[in-house]
């Protein structure tokens, strides 16, 4: 794969099995109006979303990405606002994604993370992955690279092929 520094080719069919994946974590997000702040954030009384990780497969260049495939992440547990699970032992792993689902605010409106968290970059920057990318909401990626040189490029463009 060749191109500008940092970024990331995803094929249509790994963009659409994500947004499927990511409408199905938030099926019922606004069902939770009745909970105080607590209950919704523990998810312990109707966990109504969870986080999804996956294994992101594909080639990676001296400048660039591409993705064409995951797997889902191995030992998978899926919270309300967390998830966690391996990669490791997954064939041609270049990274990870994770869904940040929807949550309700006291108005049931949906609040939404729209970028991979500061949490999200620390972790990334210890790994070895080469890409680690969120979906927060249909068609809507934050991504981040990590560069040859350990260097974390975010936000990564992202290219839809």
């Amino acid at each position: 794969a060749t191109g500008a520094l940092g970024a990331i080719t995803v094929s249509h069919a790994v963009l659409d099995s994500m947004n499927l994946i990511f409408e199905e974590s938030n099926r019922n997000w606004d069902k939770l109006q009745d909970l105080n702040t607590m209950e919704r954030m523990l998810g312990t009384v109707r966990p109504t979303q969870k986080e999804y990780l996956g294994c992101l497969q594909g080639t990676v260049g001296d400048a660039s990405v591409t993705v064409n495939g995951f797997l889902p992440a191995r030992n998978m547990r899926q919270l309300p606002m967390a998830v966690t699970g391996t990669c490791d032992s997954l064939p041609r792993v270049i990274g990870s994604w994770h869904t940040h689902p929807y949550h309700a605010d006291p108005e049931n409106r949906a609040l939404k993370s729209r970028e991979l968290s500061p949490q999200d970059l620390a972790t990334f920057a210890e790994g070895s992955d080469r890409v680690m990318i969120v979906v927060w909401d249909q068609d809507s990626l934050d991504a981040a690279v990590k560069a040859p040189d350990g260097t974390i490029i975010h936000p990564a463009k992202v290219e839809i092929r």
